[in-house]
């Protein structure tokens, strides 16, 4: 038994009432075959435990690499939306071998689930939710909670339906069902409030936003019918949330997404996963060798210009990734939408002006403050040079700023992920155009002096 499956282990053994969280954490660290052979050694409950936690990253391949009877038994009392969430994490020929050996009714509610994108309500929903008949009284509703309260994932929201239609009247929080007459009929308690509910194919953000505006514990997920399909809860909304915001910031990085934690992740896992940007955005930086070979001439007739070369593409390069920042969380968030580039566009091209001036003037006085104090001597024409600098920074800034704004907006009509406009991406992009941009403005001002 090697060290982790002894750790894992060992931290059972030293406390039997040790928290599922951990132990899930302590399971994700595991290989697959090693996870499964550790859970094949806990009892159903304790396996149950750690396999509904969402720390326990790889769960479905733990899974998959059991017996075809103890994994069956095992997602038969996991939670619904978690043992969807392990089938997703398989390879189809293992999910179909262990929705075979799952009863009807179980496999059924499993496809369903399994029928929709992560990333929806639908996904994120579990059918394992407490539904009472409008005909019902709180004492009745009591005692059906109590019957059933080990098997669903919250009875803290009471969802009354139609018998007949199924479809959702109302619901009512636990709260109001305890403190309530027990010879009242439940609808009463929900009747003049219209539920809030989410279609199940919603993105996994607009939930989230639905459920934070509502300050709900749970929100339906019901067809257009209004027939209930599930529930999504704020746990798994945060869970699914948080998961993203971590994909995001690694693409953000210019990394694509580490399916496990950094610490688990193997060495030539790392690899693979930053060695293709790194190599993408290398390509995209031999067009800024290009650009400087295009100038050579000026270059070798103004060499004072290649100075404030690392200055200016680097103010470009910091403009357009804090634009792209602030557009992508606001995207995100959904403080704007794709039809809205246009409102985007009108503030970012004053803003680049005012910030490219600001930081042209703060060029300009070093250049002057230096010749003037003996530090460096820029040569007779160091005024034009000065206000080469001063104007270059305008107008780079200024296009930074405008690009890193556009960029995510155009990704996201494209159909890829905004996030993808990564800040290493938009620099490269700024520091290619940033050089055309500052010798285009070199040889219009230094044209018959030192050009």
């Amino acid at each position: 038994m090697n060290k982790f499956v002894s750790s894992a282990m060992a931290l059972f053994h030293a406390d039997p009432l040790v928290r599922a969280a951990d132990m899930a954490e302590a399971f994700a660290r595991l290989s697959p075959a090693a996870a499964a052979d550790d859970l094949g050694r806990l009892s159903i409950d304790k396996a149950v435990a750690a396999l509904d936690r969402p720390e326990f990253v790889g769960a479905g391949l733990a899974l998959a690499a059991m017996p075809t009877g103890r994994a069956a038994a095992l997602l038969h009392e996991m939670s619904a939306d978690r043992a969807a969430d392990s089938l997703a994490e398989m390879s189809q020929g293992d999910q179909d071998r262990l929705l075979d050996a799952l009863s009807p009714d179980v496999r059924a509610g499993l496809g369903r689930l399994l029928a929709w994108p992560e990333d929806s309500a639908g996904g994120m929903m579990t059918t394992e939710y407490v539904a009472v008949p409008c005909t019902a009284t709180v004492a009745e509703t009591l005692r059906h909670i109590r019957d059933i309260e080990r098997t669903r994932e919250t009875v803290y929201s009471i969802f009354v339906v139609d018998p007949q239609s199924e479809t959702l009247i109302g619901t009512v929080s636990l709260r109001r069902i305890v403190t309530a007459d027990p010879a009242d009929a439940v609808i009463k308690l929900a009747r003049g409030r219209t539920p809030v509910t989410v279609a199940p194919d919603a993105s996994r953000e607009d939930t989230a936003r639905l459920i934070r505006r509502h300050d709900l514990l749970a929100v339906p997920v019901v067809d257009a019918q209004r027939r209930m399909l599930g529930i999504v809860t704020v746990d798994d909304v945060l869970d699914a949330i948080v998961e993203a915001q971590t994909e995001r910031a690694q693409r953000f990085g210019g990394v694509e997404a580490l399916d496990r934690p950094y610490l688990d992740t193997g060495f030539g896992t790392m690899i693979r996963k930053r060695a293709g940007w790194l190599c993408a955005l290398f390509l995209s930086e031999m067009l800024t060798a290009s650009a400087m070979q295009h100038f050579e001439g000026e270059l070798e007739r103004a060499i004072t210009l290649t100075l404030f070369i690392p200055l200016i593409m680097s103010s470009g390069g910091n403009s357009g990734s804090q634009a792209t920042s602030l557009i992508i969380r606001a995207l995100a968030l959904g403080q704007v939408r794709l039809r809205d580039w246009w409102r985007v566009a009108l503030r970012e091209l004053p803003a680049g002006l005012v910030l490219g001036a600001i930081l042209g003037v703060v060029g300009v006085a070093r250049i002057t403050l230096w010749q003037q104090l003996g530090f460096y001597d820029y040569g007779t024409h160091w005024p034009l040079i000065a206000l080469t600098v001063g104007s270059g920074l305008v107008g780079i800034v200024t296009f930074g700023s405008l690009a890193g704004s556009m960029l995510p907006f155009l990704l996201q009509r494209l159909g890829f992920d905004p996030a993808s406009a990564s800040a290493p991406f938009v620099a490269t992009l700024v520091d290619v155009t940033g050089l055309i941009i500052y010798f285009s403005i070199a040889l219009v001002i230094l044209s018959g002096t030192l050009l």
